[in-house]
C-alpha cells in the first residue's frame, strides 16, 4: 500500500526522508485513536502531463500523486481498520479530476456482476467511489461510482443523504464522466477522469474541497471510507476529509446540447376509437453554466413516452395516491426545488382537469361521440436554473409552460362537432432561495405558483423552513411556516372533502370561491448518538391547499408526535447490528377542533451474523378511531372500531445468487370477523453476472372491510358498506446486461382488487352504523396488466439510443372475477383479452460546445 508501514498508517504521501517514515509509523501506532477521530486531508498536485485513462497504472503523471489510504470501517464494524488494502490517488488539471484506485483484493473473489447504471445496490457487484464537497458546506456535493466491470453509478448529494442505506442522493442526475477498469492479479484498478463540465465550484485562486473515498465489498458486506464515518454522528458530507489548496482553475463554459428524435407505433386495444397511431416526436434538452455557480436546463418539446408505466391501483380511499416520477427532465437536478416538499413534478404535464367530465359525458349520451380526448397534457417547455454561491447561498429557478388541451365531441345526428377545453395554457413557477449556515444548519424560502388563462383557477404557495443544529451535530431543531392562496373559481369536487368553500354557480356548475390556508411544523430531536428522541407537531388548517404543484393527501389536521429509539451499530455476539424504537402521534381535527384517533408502534430491527435482517412491528389504535375523511361528506364522520397490526418482515442474505424478502401482517379487530391480513414475498435469482430475475407477489385481504359505498342515499347521506376485499398484485422484472453499457430492462406487473358486499349501513350523526337494505350491483373487480421492456444503449459518453416496448390490457373489467375467482385462473383470463402494444426507438445525441470548439 505504497510504504513498508502503509497497513498501519491513516495517510501517507510524498515523504522527503526515510525517518520522517518512521516517525509517522511509530506515531501512529501508539495512537490509533487519532486515526477515527481527525479529519484526514490530502494535498492538491496539478498534473503537469497528460493522463490516459486505461485502468492502468503506468502514467508518468501518477508518480507525483499523494497517496490516500488507511481505510476505516464503517459497516459492520465501525471504526476498525478495513479487511483489505486500499490505496487511492488523486491530481487535478485545467481541466478534470483524476482518480486512481488500486483495492487490493484476491481476484476471485471480487464481485463482477454486470448492472444497469445507477444500480449497483440492486446488484452483486463490489465498487468504488469518490465524493467531492466542492463548496465545502458539509451538506451537498458529487458522487462518482464504479464497479469492477465498469458500470457508471453518479449523484448529487443532499443534507439527507442516507449513508446506511448506500443510497447518498439524487441518483438520476446523469454526468458526463471517464472511468476504466482492470482486473489484476492482486484485486482490481479503477482509473477516472471527471471533468469540470460535471462539476460546480467557487471562482477562487485557492480553494478546499470536502472529500471523501469509499470501498464497498460486497463478499463481507463491507464499507470503508478513507475519512471515518461514524454511523452515531447524523449526517454524511459534514464527515468528509479535505482536498486542500486547489490552486488556479477556471470553471469552463459548460454547455451542452442533447438533441433527441423518437418515432414508433401504438396499436391499441379492442374498443379504443383509434385502432393504429404512428408516433412521431423531436425535441432538443439545453445544459448551460452561465458562470462557475449557476446552470440553466431547458428542455424543448420534450417527448416523455419512453417511461415504466405507474403502479395503477383502484384506489379505494378519499386520497390521492402518489406516483413516481419516471420523466428525467423532473429527475434529474431538482434536489433545490424538492428540499421543501412543495414540488410533485407529476402536477406539470398531468391528466387534463375535464377529461373524465368529458369521458362521462360522452358515455351517457348516445347522441355524442367522442372524437378526441387526450389523457396528458403537452408540455411546451420546460427550464431549471439552479447553484449556489461561494457564499454558500442556493438559488433555484424553474418554470414550465403547458399547452391548452382541447376534447372533440360529434353530434351523430348533425355531424356537428363541438370543442371542450379540458385544460387551459398553464404556466408553474418555483423560486428556492437556500442559505447554508455553520454547522449543518440551513434556512429556505420556496415560492411556488401556478397561473392559467382565463378565469381558470390560479394558485400561490410561500414557504419557510428551517433547520438548524447544535454544535457538535447531536440536537436539531427545524420548523415550517407556509401560506397557500388560491384566486379565482375552480370546480367544486369531494375530492378534497376535508375543505369547506362558500359556493357559488358559474355557466351552470358549482363552483368554489378563492380561499386561504397555512401549515406550521416544529421538531426537535437528538439526531446523534445511540439513543435517539424527538417531539413534533404539525398543523394544517382546513383550507390549506399546496396541490397545484405541491402534494399534500389530507388538510384539516393537528397532529402531535413523539419518539425514541436505541440504535446499535457496533456487532455483537449475535448480531451485526440492531435498532428498537418507539412512537406516538396523536391525531384531531382543525376545523371544528375533534379528537381523531391515537397511535401506539413499537418496533425491532436486527441484522444477524449471516446477514440476515428481521423487523417486528406492533401498531395499535386503542381507542375508537373518527375518521373524518372516508364518506367524503362536509359535518359527516365514520367511527372505526379499535384495532391492533402485528408485522414482521425481513430478508435473507442478499450476497447469495438466490435470497427472498417477506413481509406477513396481521390485524385484529375489536369488532368480530372483521380481521385484515397482509402476506408479501419477494425471490430473486442471480443467473450469471449477465442475467438476474425477481418475482414479487403480495395479497391483502379482509373480511367486513367498512369503508363508503360510492353511493347516496336520495338526500346525498352517504351510505357505507361492510364488504370482503382482496388485493392481489403479481409482478417480474429482470435484467440482461450484454456490455456495462448495454442492457435489456424488463418487467410485467398484474393487479387484482375484488370487492364483494356483505351488508350496507347509513352513518348516525356519532358515526355509529344503522342498518339498511341491501343495494344490489356494487360488486367491484378490477384488473391492470402492463409489461415494459426497454433495450438501452449508451453508445456515446451522454448519448443514449432506447428501444422500448409497452404492452397493456385494454379493459380493467374484461375478465370475470365470479367465474375466474383464483389469481391463477385470473392471470390465464387476462392473456386471452384484448392488450394494447406499444413499439418506439429514441436516439439522444449528446454535444458538448468545448468539444466542438476544440475539434474546430
Amino acid at each position: 500500500m505504497g510504504g513498508r508501514y502503509a497497513k498501519m498508517q491513516c495517510y501517507i504521501y510524498d515523504h522527503k526522508t526515510m525517518y520522517l517514515r518512521k516517525l509517522t509509523f511509530l506515531f501512529i501506532l501508539f495512537s490509533p485513536v487519532f486515526c477515527v477521530g481527525q479529519t484526514k486531508s490530502i494535498p492538491a498536485v496539478k498534473s503537469r502531463q497528460s493522463i490516459k485513462i486505461d485502468g492502468l497504472v503506468n502514467d508518468a503523471a501518477w508518480q507525483t500523486a499523494p497517496v490516500a489510504s488507511g481505510f476505516i470501517q464503517n459497516f459492520p464494524t465501525y471504526g476498525v481498520k478495513a479487511t483489505s488494502n486500499t490505496e487511492v490517488k488523486i491530481l487535478y488539471d485545467n481541466d478534470a479530476v483524476y482518480v486512481l484506485a488500486h483495492l487490493y483484493d484476491d481476484p476471485a473473489q471480487v464481485r463482477t456482476q454486470l448492472t444497469a447504471r445507477d444500480a449497483e445496490q440492486r446488484q452483486d457487484a463490489d465498487y468504488f467511489s469518490v465524493f467531492f464537497d466542492t463548496y465545502n458546506d458539509q451538506q451537498n456535493g458529487f458522487q462518482f461510482l464504479v464497479t469492477p466491470v465498469n458500470v457508471q453509478t453518479d449523484a448529487k448529494l443532499s443534507p439527507t443523504a442516507a449513508v446506511g442505506t448506500g443510497n447518498f442522493g439524487d441518483k438520476s442526475w446523469d454526468a458526463v464522466w471517464q472511468s476504466k477498469t482492470t482486473i489484476v492479479a492482486d484485486g482490481w484498478i479503477v482509473e477516472m477522469r471527471i471533468p469540470y463540465i460535471s462539476l460546480r465550484f467557487a471562482k477562487k485562486d485557492v480553494q478546499t474541497w470536502g472529500l471523501q473515498f469509499l470501498r464497498f465489498s460486497r463478499r463481507n458486506n463491507e464499507s470503508d471510507y478513507w475519512n471515518p464515518v461514524n454511523p452515531n454522528i447524523d449526517g454524511f458530507a459534514n464527515q468528509f476529509g479535505k482536498f486542500t489548496d486547489v490552486k488556479d482553475i477556471s470553471p469552463p463554459l459548460r454547455l451542452s446540447f442533447s438533441p433527441y428524435i423518437s418515432g414508433g407505433i401504438r396499436l391499441n386495444p379492442e374498443g379504443s376509437r383509434r385502432k393504429t397511431e404512428w408516433l412521431r416526436s423531436g425535441g432538443m434538452d439545453v445544459k448551460w453554466g452561465i458562470n462557475e455557480a449557476f446552470t440553466l436546463d431547458a428542455t424543448l418539446v420534450p417527448d416523455f413516452g419512453q417511461v415504466v408505466s405507474d403502479n395503477q391501483v383502484n384506489n379505494l380511499t378519499p386520497f390521492e395516491i402518489r406516483f413516481k416520477e419516471n420523466r428525467p427532465f423532473f429527475t434529474e437536478g431538482t434536489e433545490l426545488f424538492n428540499k421543501s416538499g412543495l414540488f410533485y413534478s407529476r402536477r406539470v404535464g398531468a391528466t387534463p382537469a375535464g377529461y373524465s367530465r368529458v369521458e362521462n359525458f360522452s358515455n351517457a349520451n348516445i347522441n355524442y361521440a367522442l372524437i378526441s380526448n387526450p389523457n396528458v397534457v403537452q408540455l411546451y417547455n420546460g427550464i431549471k436554473f439552479s447553484g449556489r454561491t461561494k457564499n454558500k447561498l442556493g438559488i433555484g429557478v424553474f418554470n414550465a409552460v403547458t399547452a391548452p388541451t382541447n376534447a372533440r365531441l360529434q353530434n351523430r345526428n348533425t355531424k356537428f362537432d363541438t370543442t371542450i377545453q379540458t385544460e387551459p395554457l398553464a404556466n408553474y413557477n418555483i423560486v428556492v432561495v437556500d442559505k447554508v449556515l455553520k454547522g449543518r444548519s440551513s434556512i429556505t424560502f420556496t415560492n411556488t405558483n401556478v397561473m392559467r388563462n382565463g378565469a381558470d383557477r390560479d394558485a400561490n404557495v410561500t414557504a419557510f423552513d428551517w433547520s438548524l443544529y447544535t454544535k457538535g451535530n447531536k440536537y436539531r431543531f427545524n420548523g415550517t411556516a407556509r401560506y397557500s392562496k388560491i384566486f379565482g373559481y375552480t370546480p367544486y369536487t369531494f375530492g378534497n372533502i376535508n375543505l369547506v368553500y362558500d359556493t357559488v354557480r358559474v355557466n351552470g356548475r358549482s363552483v368554489v370561491k378563492g380561499y386561504d390556508g397555512y401549515n406550521t411544523t416544529l421538531r426537535f430531536g437528538k439526531v446523534s448518538g445511540n439513543v435517539q428522541y424527538y417531539v413534533s407537531n404539525n398543523v394544517t388548517s382546513n383550507t390549506y391547499d399546496p396541490n397545484d404543484l405541491g402534494f399534500l393527501q389530507i388538510a384539516n389536521q393537528v397532529n402531535y408526535n413523539g419518539g425514541i429509539s436505541y440504535n446499535q451499530f457496533k456487532p455483537t455476539n449475535k448480531f451485526v447490528t440492531y435498532r428498537y424504537r418507539f412512537d406516538v402521534t396523536s391525531k384531531w381535527l382543525y376545523k371544528p377542533h375533534r379528537y381523531s384517533e391515537v397511535n401506539v408502534a413499537a418496533s425491532a430491527f436486527w441484522v444477524f451474523k449471516n446477514f440476515w435482517d428481521v423487523t417486528l412491528a406492533v401498531s395499535s389504535y386503542p381507542t375508537i378511531q373518527y375518521d373524518y375523511f372516508e364518506l367524503r361528506t362536509v359535518g359527516k364522520y365514520l367511527a372505526r372500531p379499535a384495532e391492533m397490526t402485528l408485522n414482521i418482515n425481513g430478508s435473507t442474505d442478499s450476497r447469495k445468487k438466490f435470497f427472498f424478502s417477506y413481509d406477513l401482517s396481521y390485524a385484529p379487530r375489536a369488532k368480530k370477523d372483521n380481521d385484515y391480513n397482509r402476506v408479501q414475498f419477494g425471490l430473486t435469482r442471480r443467473f450469471s453476472d449477465n442475467f438476474t430475475l425477481s418475482a414479487n407477489f403480495q395479497r391483502q385481504y379482509e373480511n367486513n372491510q367498512i369503508g363508503w359505498a360510492f353511493i347516496r342515499e336520495a338526500n346525498r347521506d352517504p351510505i357505507i358498506g361492510y364488504r370482503h376485499f382482496t388485493e392481489d398484485v403479481g409482478e417480474v422484472s429482470g435484467i440482461y446486461s450484454f456490455t456495462p453499457r448495454i442492457n435489456l430492462t424488463f418487467r410485467a406487473r398484474h393487479y387484482w382488487q375484488k370487492l364483494q358486499y356483505n351488508s350496507f349501513y347509513n352513518v348516525a350523526n356519532d358515526g355509529t352504523h344503522i342498518p339498511r337494505t341491501f343495494v344490489n350491483g356494487q360488486d367491484d373487480n378490477y384488473n391492470l396488466f402492463n409489461t415494459d421492456a426497454f433495450v438501452t444503449w449508451d453508445f456515446k459518453l451522454g448519448s443514449r439510443l432506447v428501444l422500448g416496448w409497452k404492452n397493456w390490457l385494454g379493459d380493467s373489467y374484461a375478465v370475470d372475477g365470479s367465474t375466474h375467482g383464483t389469481y391463477l385462473t385470473n392471470l390465464g383470463e387476462i392473456f386471452g383479452k384484448s392488450h394494447g402494444n406499444e413499439l418506439t426507438l429514441r436516439v439522444i445525441y449528446f454535444l458538448d460546445y468545448n468539444q466542438l470548439r476544440g475539434k474546430r
